[in-house]
């Protein structure tokens, strides 16, 4: 089972992402951890991808296509992929589309965690303090949090009209998202 999870940066994707994994088997496709993978390497796309995360903005379409490409096609995680954090923009939206033809795998459901600004503003303050992310910093959270609304839309309107579309309350309390995407995919 293929599963996308979005919403804004600390909507609580991560959390249950990490879930899914341990409840269906499967595996997390984070862009936020693969780009600071990156990061820790030093590679020289590490060091554009630092500089775009600082200055708030998303790093480019082609680097995380690039990046993400190679566990879509891994015969290992074939149709046990949770995404977390992608697609973000409409062009990566259809390349995973792509990915997923190419490999003869489709997606089978399509989480929004939908949250306020400010409820993402308290959560990610908490969220620096306990695991001490260099790009938690307010300005930063708020230029991410303006860049994921003007660069995602497009990107909800594109999944929001899927049957296997949900949107879900990312203000609720942890156990109760849970319970509502088990709901979902009747596990």
């Amino acid at each position: 089972m293929n599963i996308i999870l979005f919403g804004p940066p600390g909507a609580g994707k991560g959390t249950q992402a990490k879930y899914l994994v341990k409840k269906l088997n499967g595996f997390q496709i984070s862009t936020g951890e693969i780009l600071r993978d990156e990061i820790k390497k030093n590679t020289d796309i590490g060091k554009k991808i630092i500089n775009n995360m600082n200055e708030g903005k998303f790093v480019s379409d082609e680097i995380v296509n690039s990046l993400l490409k190679i566990h879509v096609v891994d015969p290992n995680k074939r149709e046990k992929l949770i995404f977390d954090g992608y697609p973000r923009s409409l062009s990566q939206a259809k390349n995973l589309d792509i990915l997923l033809k190419d490999s003869n795998q489709k997606i089978d459901c399509i989480f929004f965690l939908n949250v306020n600004k400010e409820t993402i503003v308290e959560r990610i303050k908490k969220r620096k303090i306990l695991e001490k992310r260099s790009d938690d910093d307010l300005d930063t959270i708020l230029k991410r949090y303006d860049t994921y609304i003007e660069t995602t839309r497009p990107v909800l309107d594109y999944y929001s009209k899927n049957s296997n579309f949900h949107e879900i309350d990312g203000a609720m309390e942890i156990d109760q998202i849970t319970n509502k995407i088990e709901g979902f995919l009747n596990v």
